[in-house]
């Protein structure tokens, strides 16, 4: 009985250190330099802004000196990223497929959508 215990236990042990260290290599696959192009549903905020961020390990960071961006990308391609640009904030969430992805923003007068390619 102790020794299914131990096995039982051991099982699991060496499936969450799987999940673990896949996601980090399965988020990996969208690392690279990307261009973002930014519309707004809302023609009084500015449109057709184009940001470059970078992907390191599923990480998101700012390519560019004027708009910091931070973030995270999921195994499954599900991103979420703030950008900074002094006062100004946005979030945005969507999805990375392959070389390119979609999704929405939001600040705080503003919203759209964004698109972006991998460069």
């Amino acid at each position: 009985m102790e020794r299914a215990r131990r096995i039982s236990l051991i099982s699991r042990l060496l499936l969450l250190a799987a999940l673990v260290t896949a996601a980090p290599a399965m988020a990996a696959t969208f690392d690279g330099e990307w261009n973002v192009q930014i519309a707004s549903s809302n023609a009084a905020c500015s449109s057709g802004t184009s940001v470059a961020i970078g992907i390191n390990n599923g990480q998101v960071a700012s390519s560019n000196g004027m708009v910091a961006a931070s973030g995270r990308v999921a195994e499954a391609g599900a991103i979420n990223v703030t950008l900074t640009s002094g006062m100004k904030r946005a979030v945005g969430f969507g999805r990375l497929n392959g070389s390119s992805g979609s999704g929405t923003w939001r600040a705080a007068m503003c919203s759209g959508t964004w698109t972006a390619q991998r460069i």
